[in-house]
């Protein structure tokens, strides 16, 4: 899914319509690839350090990034964290899909009339069809690559997913969220994909963090078994 917000006669094409090819490479990068510092895009988009932080500071300007202490895994080292670039809400109006009012108009109306448990059943309703379709994929594949597996399919869904290792364990990001803001009044819609996730990885997951609840994008926890943390 690709940004095509530049278009807009209020976006940084304002500023200098021959540099907003580049700009929509630097917002798809950071959607794609989640949290990044300049240097990371500047190394991934082949930019110099003074080029990326023109094209940053432009789409800070316009609203479509904002800054944030990068988050570190395990013990932080000396000094402070560095600076990451992440999509803001305005930022990720130009990727996320219509009819979100609609959707979450219809939500509302269905929990007046059923309740939080109707809202919970129209969730994992709605994940049905992508769990059939990401079921067969998952199931042909070794167990070791059925995360991978998993992020691709999302990916190819517009979840923008990719998949990390820590020491506790793999994660897998998801660095766009089609239904994000409904999902922040309806947290059941975060809560029926992570029960999916679960099921077609047939392992316990946890999820550390979502779009929703503001941040920069959804990680799901897969824990070593006891058995990979024996040491060989």
């Amino acid at each position: 899914m690709k940004y095509t917000g530049l278009d807009d006669a209020s976006s940084v094409l304002d500023g200098n319509s021959d540099d907003a090819p580049t700009r929509e490479r630097v917002a798809n990068t950071i959607l794609e690839h989640g949290p990044s510092t300049a240097a990371d895009l500047a190394l991934e988009l082949h930019l110099t350090p003074a080029a990326i932080r023109r094209h940053l500071d432009q789409l800070l300007a316009d609203g479509v990034l904002m800054t944030r202490d990068q988050r570190v895994v395990g013990q932080r080292g000396r000094g402070r964290p560095a600076k990451v670039y992440v999509i803001t809400d305005s930022g990720r109006d130009h990727f996320k899909h219509s009819y979100d009012q609609l959707a979450a108009g219809a939500l509302r109306y269905l929990k007046e009339t059923g309740g939080d448990d109707a809202v919970m059943a129209f969730a994992r309703h709605r994940l049905t069809e992508s769990e059939e379709r990401y079921r067969p994929l998952l199931a042909s594949a070794k167990p070791e690559d059925r995360v991978e597996v998993l992020a691709k399919a999302l990916s190819e869904d517009g979840y923008a997913a990719s998949v990390g290792s820590t020491p506790a364990g793999t994660q897998m990001c998801q660095n766009h969220c089609p239904v994000a803001h409904v999902a922040e009044e309806f947290p059941q819609m975060c809560e029926a994909e992570t029960e999916m996730f679960a099921r077609l990885l047939g392992t316990h997951v946890q999820r550390l963090a979502t779009i929703a609840h503001g941040d920069g994008v959804c990680t799901t926890h897969l824990p070593h078994t006891t058995a990979e943390r024996l040491p060989s």
